[in-house]
């Protein structure tokens, strides 16, 4: 397999610290490659260099055999190198026309060939399989995976060679995540070379040809995804076995903490019951839009009770977020960049929000809690007084994590707490968890991973249409099962 594109001895120094270190990356035309690692394994400054984005210390790029080192994006671009980041970088006021061949129209004297203009992007539409799109319809309106789709026609209506596609599938649902894989199968055929970056070991086995695994900036290899398992690349990744990424000690739940009794609320949960215990991890399974998330939501108080009975503690009845955080009650949101954490302010401050004093505030002594909380749950940071906003996906988890272990409540409840984040992140996020229980904290925690659910949990109950079932020991179920609960199978 030749490659089309070629990165050899790759180096980026960013003052004493070695963001790569002789990195090589082969892409031949036609195939899915995978890069795999952790957050601040290099992946992020390899495709920086690779977009044109920032410039490498050392090495050599090559595109077709022709000499490759773009001086900035545009380059990149012009060169038939397309990056389509998570945050997608589309204009919602927009029609779809204008979206994909923004500052690359056709015109005549000024004036852009529209006919011209909708012919070439209803081809590139036409050949990821969405010609019905109408495409003087403003962006925004549409959903975030036909948003996606928009931007690689972007890339194929310019002829881009090369597609770097960086977590796309974080924020789709299974539906949506089906429909990107299809698209990427339509480039791979099409011969393009794909770069595909994901924390999901499923979607590589689904769509890799091969994988390039970076650890700590440094090449660990490069092999084919033919019979490799999820052992080796999580071995691969970070230097330990999977066996390991699930830490569970032995538990012994007490007391009741949380009753609930036939929930339901104006949208979703329609119908749940559950008791939760000190000192135990409750899973809930099911699928995108069963109502999963709303059921905590309605338990914290930020969307209303319809019906039915809660019990906190001594608590009992419905009450609003700030009265749940007094009772000990914390929610840890799935959207930690819009609900769950203020981005623009430090560490600190995101970590005793819930507790701040009425009154003088002495920033000194908030920042003294909160570097015991950085050293206790291992977060990398410069200090309490870096914005959150600067830190990785699994760090910023950490000090939502650790808002809720400052405040001292009885009750977490995590969303999806190890969503868009690596590997390697989420067996510190899991040894958290486990360590709240072991210390007598409850947790309700919702994932769509069923073996994260598998590995942390004490019991696991699945939503299915806004119904909860009934919940079981994690010994009784496995993936199959659960699946088919969740299903109605």
């Amino acid at each position: 397999m030749t490659d089309f594109l070629q990165m050899r001895g790759i180096g980026k120094r960013f003052g004493a610290t070695i963001a790569l270190n002789c990195v090589d990356l082969g892409v031949a035309e036609g195939e899915v490659h995978a890069l795999v690692g952790e957050n601040g394994s290099g992946k992020s400054t390899l495709m920086r260099i690779l977009a044109g984005a920032i410039r490498a210390d050392d090495g050599t790029m090559t595109l077709g055999g022709e000499p490759y080192n773009p001086k900035n994006p545009a380059d990149g671009r012009k060169a038939g190198v397309a990056m389509i980041h998570q945050e997608l970088s589309i204009a919602g006021h927009l029609p779809i026309v204008d979206n994909v061949l923004l500052g690359m129209e056709e015109a005549r004297f000024g004036i852009i060939k529209r006919t011209e203009a909708k012919r070439r992007v209803k081809a590139a539409l036409a050949r990821l399989g969405q010609e019905d799109l109408d495409l003087e319809v403003p962006a925004q309106q549409f959903p975030l995976a036909v948003r996606q789709l928009i931007e690689i026609a972007r890339a194929v209506a310019v002829g881009s060679r090369v597609v770097v596609l960086d977590e796309p599938t974080s924020s789709l649902t299974e539906a949506d995540v089906q429909q990107l894989f299809d698209v990427v199968k339509k480039l791979r055929s099409d011969g393009h070379a794909v770069l595909y970056i994901s924390h999901f070991l499923d979607e590589l086995h689904e769509l890799a040809d091969r994988m390039t695994v970076l650890r700590d900036g440094q090449l660990v290899g490069t092999r084919s995804m033919d019979g490799v398992t999820d052992e080796t690349i999580v071995t691969m990744m970070v230097g330990r076995g999977i066996e390991e990424m699930y830490p569970r000690s032995v538990r012994h739940p007490s007391e009741v903490v949380l009753d609930v009794k036939s929930l339901a609320g104006y949208t979703r949960p329609d119908d749940a019951s559950f008791s939760l215990y000190r000192g135990e991890v409750l899973g809930i399974a099911g699928l995108n839009g069963s109502g999963r998330s709303e059921l905590l939501r309605t338990l914290f108080g930020l969307d209303p009770i319809k019906s039915g009975d809660v019990q906190l503690g001594v608590y009992q009845g419905p009450a609003s977020p700030a009265r749940r955080w007094a009772e000990g009650m914390g929610l840890l949101s799935e959207n930690r960049k819009e609900e769950g954490l203020a981005l623009n302010l430090s560490i600190a401050d995101n970590i005793t929000f819930t507790t701040l004093p009425r009154g003088v505030v002495n920033p000194a002594r908030i920042n003294q809690s909160s570097q015991t909380w950085i050293e206790r749950l291992g977060i990398r940071c410069q200090g309490p007084e870096q914005r959150v906003g600067d830190l990785s996906g699994g760090n910023q988890q950490k000090v939502a994590i650790a808002r809720m272990l400052h405040h001292g409540v009885d009750v977490l409840m995590l969303d999806e707490p190890t969503r868009g984040i690596d590997v390697g992140s989420k067996e510190g996020i899991y040894r958290l968890i486990d360590e709240a229980a072991l210390s007598g904290k409850a947790i309700l925690m919702v994932s769509s991973y069923l073996p994260e659910l598998l590995g942390t949990c004490d019991r696991i109950a699945v939503m299915r249409k806004g119904v909860l079932g009934k919940p079981r020991r994690v010994e009784e179920v496995d993936q199959e099962s659960l699946m088919h609960e969740a299903v109605g199978a």
